[in-house]
């Protein structure tokens, strides 16, 4: 952002790349139209963009601006400067000496990041941010609007945010057909205003007529981030790759790691999950082009027990340090700095991780038949206890030093087709029968070590319940977050449940609680559709930084442009036979024109805009068409 830009030269060389947009505030209206004019000229017009403005107050949401160079004349004061800032954002400010000032804004405590599927590599989906709260206002609106269809497979695979930006697995592909080819994208944005930084290719994925409600669950751990680097893998057989997070080139590829399934990171360390035969999806098709297959899907395909390979790797170097072939339980890959944990199909088992030596196994647990792909069990490590959940009504404890089973519990449904809650915050295990919408509802806390139950609540709020969205459930340290309906927050120290049906999360993979905002990517549902958000959506709670006034005053609020107080031409004459004026035709809407057409029709002429357009308005022999992006 640019306050007082002026000419607008110096906004325009701004922008440096595709990944930057900037702003440019000036309160001199004739400087503002030399300043568009300039950037017109540059054919940069909507990446960068002015606008007159002389409050001191700037016209942005808090935590939105990335670098802020104050010229001379702004009006902006410090503190005012520090509330647009993005964490870890800087501002320039001229001085009246010609000098320049930077200041840089501190990430604070409060906020967390998500740097895994599951937040990180114990499994535990918990953000330690006690900024996320229910949801008041949107910090940005990104596309696309919608995801490709409800009933196929999920648009969007995977999402994880470390340092200040957000990236994740998404099916670009037509809108207009799930017929159509997939366009799997890995995308990096920033994760405080949306501004999107980066897009690699992902050249084959899941087939895009999976079936709805069918998972594959595991492709939420093909992501995850840390500080200055990504690590994922750009195609469905191919190795694991290190990307800049900056700029999304490929740093390292991790050598012997093909057909990587899962990723976790824990103390500089990758640990990798590995299949080293055909994939059991490889052979899906859609069954006589019908929408379902739900029911095919459910009875013919699910984890077929075979041995994987699990790596290890030095994520800095790329260096291998060992290699296990083991049977190994989806989504159950978790790891502290002292072991690696997993499911094997029948016991617990933990590892060196310096080694890949076994360290114990404990004795037989029960699961689940079949792990179908919508599902996997639940394998979470906290302090010094290994939780597990394997789909069978039952949950268990163990110590993680020896495998010793520490107690055993009813493990309630929930989630729906979908793996289901296994969560600890503020220091109690907690879970819930939400899956229907006739289920209770009544979260029940127990102590890690004993399984004793400290606290137990049912919902505070008397409202509709459908069958929980099809992801799981995720949390705060100061919030549960189901999704019955739409998302709700759950405060546990005062047993309140703060609904909002009018929030969903993406099919698949749900919401992402970290930076302080609530993300929630596109989904395809049908529910509330007069009232529910659509897009991709940053939800920010409230804040206290800027009152809105009750009363605006009207003086210095109108713009007058140079046909200001021109008569209007007569419109007496508009019979509606020839033109279409408005969008939807005429102020009834209706949508109709009595102009005859021919029943086949010819081409007259075609002209190539570029951009997002708006849909053309006619009249009077004229085509009026706006390029959405440009503001032209």
């Amino acid at each position: 952002m640019h306050s007082g830009c002026g000419n607008g030269s110096l906004t325009l060389a701004l922008r440096q790349s595709d990944s930057f947009q900037v702003h440019g505030l000036e309160a001199d209206p004739a400087l503002v139209e030399q300043a568009r004019s300039t950037i017109r000229n540059a054919g940069l017009y909507g990446e960068v963009s002015v606008i007159q403005h002389a409050e001191p107050q700037l016209p942005y949401v808090d935590n939105s601006v990335n670098l802020l160079i104050a010229d001379t004349g702004s009006t902006a004061q410090r503190e005012e400067i520090l509330r647009v800032l993005v964490p870890n954002g800087q501002a320039l400010l001229r001085q009246p000496d010609g000098q320049w000032q930077q200041i840089t804004k501190p990430r604070p405590a409060s906020i967390d990041e998500w740097s895994h599927y599951l937040h990180d590599a114990s499994g535990n989906a918990v953000a330690h941010d006690t900024v996320v709260n229910s949801p008041r206002h949107l910090q940005w609106v990104g596309s696309p609007r919608w995801s490709r269809h409800h009933d196929r497979m999920a648009s969007m695979s995977a999402l994880v945010s470390t340092n200040g930006r957000m990236f994740y697995i998404m099916d670009e592909g037509s809108r207009i057909s799930i017929q159509l080819p997939s366009r799997w994208k890995l995308i990096a944005r920033d994760a405080f205003n949306g501004v999107i930084l980066w897009k690699r290719d992902i050249t084959d994925w899941q087939n895009q007529l999976w079936p709805l409600k069918s998972g594959p669950t595991h492709l939420a751990r093909r992501l995850i981030s840390a500080d200055h680097e990504v690590y994922s893998v750009l195609s469905n057989d191919g190795p694991l790759e290190a990307l800049d997070a900056a700029t999304g080139k490929t740093l390292r590829t991790y050598e012997g790691s093909a057909a990587t399934e899962e990723v976790i990171l824990s103390n500089g360390i990758l640990f990798t999950v590995s299949r080293k035969g055909p994939g059991e999806r490889d052979s899906y098709a859609p069954a006589n082009g019908r929408v379902g297959d739900q029911a095919k899907v459910g009875q013919e395909f699910f984890w077929n027990e075979e041995p994987r390979v699990i790596m290890a790797f030095e994520a800095a170097t790329g260096k291998q340090l060992w290699a296990r072939q083991t049977r190994i339980s989806p989504l159950t890959l978790a790891a502290d700095q002292h072991r690696v944990y997993y499911h094997d199909g029948e016991s617990l088992t933990a590892l060196d991780p310096q080694s890949g030596n076994l360290v114990w196994a404990s004795e037989p647990v029960t699961r689940r038949r079949q792990f179908t792909f919508n599902f996997g069990p639940r394998l979470v490590v906290w302090q010094d206890v290994v939780l597990y959940a394997g789909g069978d009504g039952k949950m268990i404890s163990v110590d993680s030093a020896s495998g010793k089973q520490l107690w055993e519990s009813d493990h309630p449904n929930s989630g729906y087709q979908s793996p289901q809650d296994l969560m600890v915050v503020d220091g109690l295990v907690w879970c819930a029968p939400t899956t229907s919408g006739k289920d209770t509802g009544v979260f029940t806390g127990r102590d890690p070590r004993s399984g004793a139950v400290k606290k137990e609540f049912a919902p505070d709020v008397d409202t509709y319940w459908f069958h929980h969205r099809c992801y799981i459930a995720k949390a705060t340290d100061n919030f549960l977050i189901p999704s019955r309906t739409g998302v709700e927050f759950v405060d546990f120290e005062k047993e309140h449940w703060d609904i909002h049906h009018w929030v969903r999360g993406g099919c698949l993979y749900g919401v992402m609680p970290c930076n302080g905002l609530t993300y929630t990517p596109p989904h395809n549902c049908a529910c509330y559709p007069e009232a529910k958000l659509y897009g991709f959506n940053a939800l920010a709670p409230t804040a206290p930084t800027r009152p809105i006034p009750g009363q605006i005053p009207e003086e210095g609020r109108l713009t007058t442009g140079p046909a200001w107080q021109e008569p209007l031409a007569a419109i007496a004459d508009f019979d509606g036979n020839d033109d279409w004026p408005t969008f939807r035709h005429d102020e009834k809407r209706s949508g109709t024109s009595r102009q005859e057409v021919p029943a086949k029709v010819q081409p007259l002429w075609k002209l190539t805009l570029g951009g997002r357009l708006t849909s053309p308005v006619i009249a009077k022999d004229l085509t009026y068409v706006a390029r959405s992006d440009a503001h032209t």
